[in-house]
């Protein structure tokens, strides 16, 4: 009898762990994805294993993925084939903003984000009345801060249809999708007629461009005269050695997975700008002191990987999950592993602001 009590038991505690890890455990900010709902986008579940494999073949020497026109071209498909793979996944470990904050004494990662999200909207001095357009939305998390901050209109653009799909419910769950548009389309590219946006900001987004004179000079044409853009880049910083192995090995880890083209040197931003025609007001890396370290979320440790790697693995043998779920996780560590160590070295930062002005006088297109 007592040995059956505690078989019971132990069947009991171990239902208990798994309805925990795998159907209430959602996501590190804001529970709206559960493990059990995780999908790789718009990628069918026999397919994912395959399109997880050509995304690492491109992408695993980064610098040769753009040497040509022809490699170039594929870049924005591959982009697109990356978030399907990780959408789901980074909204269940990490929230409905896909990107990097300076850390706060006192205050919550969830906070932090939002403090990061609002000085966009303050650079940009958005008010009601302004339509702005988001370079590169995601899921719409910015996108939904800055409309609720700034009582402006958003306009976001991402290349992919499944996030495209996901911002517009979470914009009508926040009662915010008269305020929030969200088109699917390349932002090299955009659907958008000239001089049409009172302002415009992309977050972490542009470095996914091959050239980023092209991005740049689109959001220049659809900017009206006088416009502002705030852009975060990822960028290598002066720190950077290419002679050193260590370092060119967290860069390359960093644009391998991240779907990078070759990341771009922090003193050619400002000059890229001015290329395409833009007036440089302000440049700052957020990441430098007094600015806490942004690196530290992703210190996950060893229990919380495993913890995490297993329920992707369990919901992979129930076929909950589709087969290559686990590959992707693996990615994403390891990933994390590379950018904790580019801003722990300080040769890395997905921070550097620039504060961009179309001219008044500039023409519709440029």
């Amino acid at each position: 009898m007592e040995a059956a009590a505690v078989a019971w038991t132990a069947a009991g505690v171990g239902m208990a762990l798994v309805y925990w890890f795998v159907w209430v455990m959602g996501a590190a900010e804001v529970k709206g994805k559960r493990a059990v709902d995780l999908k790789m986008g718009s990628i069918t579940n026999d397919k994912v294993r395959d399109k997880y494999t050509q995304y690492w073949s491109f992408f695993r020497r980064p610098k040769e993925t753009a040497t040509t026109e022809a490699s170039a071209e594929k870049v924005p498909a591959f982009v697109d084939t990356f978030y399907n793979l990780v959408t789901d996944i980074y909204e269940w470990g990490w929230g409905q903003s896909f990107h990097f904050s300076p850390s706060l004494p006192g205050r919550s990662h969830r906070e932090a984000t939002r403090v990061h999200e609002e000085r966009v909207s303050d650079l940009l001095g958005a008010k009601p009345g302004h339509r702005l357009l988001d370079v590169g939305c995601g899921v719409g998390g910015p996108m939904r801060a800055i409309a609720a901050h700034s009582g402006s209109q958003v306009v976001g653009i991402t290349i992919n249809e499944y996030q495209v799909n996901r911002a517009r419910t979470h914009n009508r769950k926040a009662g915010l999708d008269s305020r929030c548009e969200v088109v699917c389309g390349n932002f090299l590219s955009m659907p958008f007629a000239d001089a049409s946006f009172d302002g415009a900001y992309s977050i972490e987004a542009t470095c996914h461009a091959p050239r980023l004179q092209d991005v740049y000079g689109d959001v220049f044409r659809v900017l009206k005269p006088g416009g502002l853009y705030v852009s975060y880049e990822w960028v290598t910083t002066s720190l950077y050695r290419a002679d050193n192995s260590e370092h060119v090995e967290a860069i390359h880890g960093i644009e391998r997975g991240d779907a990078l083209p070759g990341l771009r040197r922090q003193d050619e931003i400002a000059s890229i700008a001015k290329e395409v025609g833009f007036e440089v007001l302000k440049e700052l890396d957020l990441a430098l002191p007094p600015a806490l370290p942004w690196w530290t979320r992703l210190k996950m440790g060893r229990i919380a990987y495993w913890r995490n790697s297993l329920v992707v693995r369990v919901l992979t043998m129930l076929r909950v999950a589709p087969k290559g779920v686990s590959e992707v996780h693996e990615m994403l560590y390891e990933t994390a592993q590379h950018l904790t160590r580019g801003g722990e070295t300080g040769i890395f930062t997905p921070m550097h602001m620039v504060l961009l002005r179309k001219p008044a006088a500039a023409a519709d297109t440029k």
